[in-house]
């Protein structure tokens, strides 16, 4: 007696079978056009300086950054997040390296946009950690506290030195209450509604910043647990969220990425504007240094990982790896 049905009866596997096939099923897609490249470009220095805890990352000069930007725009990138490092002692309490219009952050901004015009997204770091000499993101206090409405003063004059150096769009990361409208206001001010606002929403205070802070020459004394999330809570970055929204957010953000998956799959599901994730230092360098002992297969980590940060939610993520996998991607 012939048998025509069998157990079982349905077999996914059957769209798994080739890798065209698989291609063609696939719910997620990277695309070049997704990724943001951070870069950081140091004063004072006359060839790139190597991170040492991110392999392949270098403190750019003003001479590689405007080829960095320049490689991103012919790879397909989108935009390039640009952070500042400057000189040791040009750092003081309130990090006014930061709002001098001839400080580092401000000439690389005029860089960049002078190398690629409009044909990158030419975004800029608004925050004081990079300047200040004790590291924290604002003004400190008699008592040593972050002041955060004195430091929203500061942000605003950030906002606007950025804007008249050339940003499309400003990242204010500092984590301060209020500093979305603050800066919405400040920008507004000096006629330039047209620059946009990308609101570090659910910025963690994370272990994996560690890299980071030695790419920007931190002089953190302390930590950041008064002003960046705590990693405990989920349901906070909503309340987060919905201010930044109400004040004029243009695009919000979940960072870290990876270990905050959950997290950036609620803020997407909740909103209606572009959600971008920021793939930071230490998940960076967790591969690089996994790679380097031959634990793991280098590309397709970092593939696996931008993929599942882009299936969580993100329309954009942030990545050191945005220029070279933009160039595989295409």
């Amino acid at each position: 007696m012939t048998k025509y049905g069998s157990f079982p009866g349905t077999r996914p596997r059957r769209l798994r079978a080739t890798p065209a096939l698989r291609r063609m099923v696939a719910e997620t897609r990277l695309h070049p056009a997704d990724l943001i490249l951070p870069a950081f470009v140091r004063e004072g220095v006359d060839e790139p300086v190597p991170v040492q805890a991110m392999p392949g990352v270098v403190q750019h000069t003003r001479d590689s950054l405007r080829k960095a930007a320049v490689d991103a725009v012919e790879a397909g990138v989108s935009g390039i997040m640009l952070f500042g490092v400057p000189e040791e002692e040009k750092k003081d309490a309130l990090g006014t390296a930061g709002t001098d219009p001839d400080g580092i952050l401000q000439v690389a901004l005029r860089d960049v946009r002078a190398e690629v015009g409009d044909e990158l997204i030419v975004m800029s770091d608004l925050c004081l950690d990079e300047f200040t000499d004790h590291g924290h993101c604002g003004v400190l206090d008699a008592e040593g506290r972050v002041d955060n409405d004195a430091t929203l003063e500061r942000y605003a004059e950030m906002a606007q030195v950025q804007a008249d150096a050339g940003a499309h769009v400003v990242g204010p990361s500092g984590m301060m209450d209020g500093q979305i409208g603050v800066i919405r206001d400040a920008l507004d001010q000096i006629g330039r509604e047209d620059v946009a606002i990308l609101a570090y929403t659910a910025k963690y205070s994370s272990a994996f910043y560690g890299p980071f802070r030695e790419a920007v020459g931190s002089s953190l004394k302390g930590d950041r647990k008064t002003y960046q999330q705590d990693p405990a809570n989920a349901r906070e970055s909503l309340r987060e969220l919905a201010l930044d929204l109400e004040e004029g957010a243009d695009m919000v953000m979940v960072k870290p990425a990876g270990p905050y998956l959950d997290v950036l799959a609620r803020v997407a599901d909740t909103v209606d504007v572009p959600v971008v994730a920021y793939q930071i230092s230490g998940e960076y360098a967790m591969v690089e240094a996994a790679a380097e002992k031959g634990w793991i297969d280098r590309d397709r980590a970092i593939l696996e990982t931008l993929t599942g940060i882009k299936r969580a939610g993100a329309q954009n993520i942030l990545t050191y790896w945005a220029t070279e996998v933009a160039r595989q991607l295409r």
